[in-house]
């Protein structure tokens, strides 16, 4: 499992902590992190393009000019392609870009980008932000204690807000929180920068396959489990056989003959 130090705020180390190795130690796959990105920002396109037919645009209706006689080229409408102000042929119209990314590929492009950016000693672990208020001034200085550069990717909580708000003025710096953590802004960032709580958090929300997949079968087992199956058992006959009310009913009239 990879170590990675706990910095504090003054770039001292503070003790280690191990990554799993399934997402801080597998061979990065670059076709599937490029078929993840490429899916990751198309889904992020409106898609509400629009341009206007010859049938949609105003005015046109009437034939401009005679059929024969002027010497010109025939027109049926000022509509037409071709002529200014006329309808766009073949133009862009609203469309869905989105495209469905399997489960496994978008962990394992996640886990190949996370594992790229430590095989490069590009994550820092800080033991705590150090930020009580928000203050621009505070975050440079943590950020120029732990020898970062370029674009940097801060990982927050959800109790960081005095973090977030600090981080978000500076230029060239991201702020997500860890259940945010995607391919794309991994990549397009030279550093991670993580808190030891938002690092833990990541771990534990991401499993190894192997436990994911135990996991799942205990649940298939207890969903399948007799105390929790409530199976009505129907007698066809039930119906067929007369009722205690039918059976005196029957017994009374004959009596009375």
């Amino acid at each position: 499992m990879p170590d990675f130090n706990v910095l504090d705020t003054g770039g001292s180390a503070a003790g280690s902590v191990s990554g799993p190795d399934h997402l801080f130690g597998v061979e990065p796959n670059v076709p599937v992190m490029h078929q993840v990105v490429t899916a990751q920002l198309a889904n992020r396109r409106a898609g509400t393009q629009s341009t206007k037919t010859r049938a949609e645009v105003r005015g046109g209706a009437a034939k401009p000019w005679r059929q024969k006689g002027t010497g010109r080229a025939r027109a049926g409408s000022l509509n037409a392609p071709h002529w200014r102000g006329g309808g766009v042929a073949m133009g862009p119209k609203p469309r869905s870009y989105h495209q469905r990314t399997p489960k496994k590929m978008i962990r394992l492009a996640l886990a190949s980008a996370l594992s790229d950016r430590a095989s490069d000693g590009k994550v820092r672990i800080l033991d705590d932000f150090g930020i009580s208020a928000p203050k621009t001034k505070d975050a440079i200085t943590v950020l120029s204690k732990i020898d970062v550069w370029g674009k940097i990717l801060i990982i927050v909580g959800p109790d960081d807000a005095a973090a977030s708000k600090s981080f978000a003025n500076l230029v060239g710096v991201q702020v997500i929180t860890q259940d945010q953590l995607n391919t794309y802004d991994v990549l397009v960032n030279d550093f991670i920068v993580f808190t030891k709580a938002t690092f833990e958090a990541t771990c534990s929300s991401r499993p190894a396959p192997a436990a994911r997949r135990i996991a799942r079968i205990e649940a298939m087992t207890a969903l399948s489990s007799p105390a929790n199956s409530s199976v009505a058992v129907h007698d066809d006959h039930a119906e067929d056989a007369p009722s205690a009310d039918d059976q005196s009913a029957d017994a009374s009239d004959g009596e009375e003959e």
